[in-house]
């Protein structure tokens, strides 16, 4: 019984000189779904902030010129909504808190959709300088496609598919940092080992 007892203590000791190295740097691998996502949200926030250089620019013109009052009030709404549409694309907690549906696809691809509508119908092209129709036509239309693609989005539930990935990745993460803690933790009681022995 010693016998066994110092050699379950011989291999406890070379088990514990000798322990399995574990990777230092665990191997990160970036979900390429979620980067697609990512680039859409871009895509989306770029241009709905270009919906709203639009609008601010007709806004101005239509207030200086005075005829134009009842249109530059719309326009100061599409600002407002094309700006809203822009930070909701970050999704923030408070601002998804803030109105619930922007958390359905569905719900913020029409929000989209009308400002893309509202950028568009609210531009005369007789009064605007050919660059700024050129920049309210590429701001609206690209809006437009952005606020299809999520309503088709929605309607194909992509978003519980978005969040499930999301949710897996951010597990990878807390199992990537729990494991570097234990590596850690391993390698502080070798080090206490070390010095008793």
């Amino acid at each position: 019984m010693d016998r066994n007892g110092e050699e379950a203590g011989i291999r406890i000791t070379e088990d514990i000189d000798q322990p399995p190295e574990l990777e230092s740097k665990p191997r990160r691998d970036t979900d390429m779904v979620l980067v697609a996502f990512r680039v859409l949200s871009v895509i989306t926030a770029v241009t709905a902030l270009l919906c709203t250089i639009v609008n601010v620019l007709s806004v101005v013109r239509s207030f200086k010129s005075g005829s134009y009052v009842f249109e530059g009030i719309l326009r100061c709404y599409a600002v407002a909504i094309a700006l809203f549409v822009a930070v909701a694309e970050t999704e923030w907690t408070w601002i998804v808190k803030f109105s619930r549906v922007l958390e359905y696809w569905v719900g913020r691809g029409m929000l989209q959709i009308f400002v893309a509508v509202m950028t568009k119908a609210l531009s005369h092209e007789q009064k605007e300088k050919r660059i700024e129709i050129l920049l309210s036509d590429a701001a609206s239309w690209m809006l437009l496609a952005c606020g299809v693609l999520y309503v088709t989005a929605g309607i194909l539930c992509i978003g519980h598919f978005k969040e499930s990935r999301i949710r897996k990745a951010q597990w990878r993460e807390q199992a990537i940092k729990d494991l570097q803690d234990v590596e850690q933790k391993r390698k502080e009681l070798q080090g206490l080992l070390a010095g008793k022995v």
